[in-house]
């Protein structure tokens, strides 16, 4: 197979950290099961309020009440979870009787584990950009930021609200390391509807089979696959294994010896900690 003419990235959760982590912050801080709102956000399909406020149908603070609101209603939230497990084949571990999701706070969490830079992915992409064999593009779901503060006497300020939700760092070097940065904000479509992968490629001028593209969503790569999109995931531990995929796909080397050593060794001594706090828990 030839190389790609676009290489196409997700950026929350490739390039930079994953908002999944701030969620499951929040879940171990209530109480709650591994995953627990996450698969609650996801039941609530095309209309649920995350969903539409990464195509900009709702303002920041009205989705703030509305995401708060789903998400406490313990009784959808159960039996999207029960799927969920049984799905999976595995024993449905207790669950809440009754919620109250403070839907700024959580977002708010979601959105600074979205502020640090991958290390390897960011070198990647610098070497990708050097070699200029490939268009480097974005395709990220996000969200307008707020331009206004909010009613209220009690209700933060513009630049408490930016704070809050970590909007303004690293954003200009993130985009900065693309030749086109699309975002569902701006074009009212969000992944994994079809209709973004087509608006992308029409927009870059290329096929399908003339990209790969990089994503940590399950959902989002098949939706790529399905249009006959290359797709490698990036899995949450690390990037590497995702950049050794890149490599054999660009025929480039985009991950030094000494940078994979000093990966391998850091998710180690991850692994490590992690068995040793679950040993401690026993």
């Amino acid at each position: 197979m030839s190389p790609p003419r676009v290489v196409l990235f997700d950026i929350g959760g490739v390039v930079v950290g994953s908002p999944l982590v701030g969620i499951n912050a929040y879940e171990a801080q209530h109480g709650l099961p591994h995953d627990y709102l996450n698969v609650a956000i996801t039941a609530r399909g095309r209309q649920g309020a995350f969903q539409r406020f990464e195509r900009s149908e709702l303002d920041l603070h009205s989705f703030y009440a509305r995401f708060g609101q789903e998400l406490s209603e313990a009784e959808a939230g159960n039996e999207a979870y029960r799927q969920f497990c049984r799905r999976r084949g595995v024993d449905t571990p207790q669950l809440p009787r009754e919620l109250r999701i403070d839907g700024r706070e959580l977002f708010g969490r979601m959105m600074k584990e979205s502020t640090r830079i991958d290390p390897l992915m960011h070198n990647a992409l610098r070497r990708l950009r050097a070699g200029g064999k490939f268009r480097l593009a974005a395709l990220t779901n996000n969200f307008a930021p707020p331009t206004a503060r909010a009613d209220g006497a009690n209700a933060p300020s513009l630049e408490e609200e930016l704070e809050h939700l970590g909007v303004l760092k690293g954003a200009n070097e993130v985009k900065g390391l693309f030749d086109d940065y699309l975002e569902s904000a701006k074009i009212g479509m969000r992944k994994p509807e079809e209709g973004i992968f087509r608006y992308t490629l029409k927009h870059l001028g290329v096929g399908p089979e003339e990209v790969v593209f990089l994503d940590d969503i399950g959902i989002n790569l098949k939706a790529a696959q399905a249009l006959g999109i290359r797709t490698i995931r990036v899995f949450p531990r690390s990037s590497l294994p995702a950049l050794r995929s890149l490599e054999k796909e660009t025929g480039m080397q985009l991950v030094t010896d000494a940078e994979a050593r000093e990966e391998e060794e850091r998710v180690a001594r991850k692994e490590a900690s992690e068995k040793g706090q679950g040993k401690a828990k026993l």
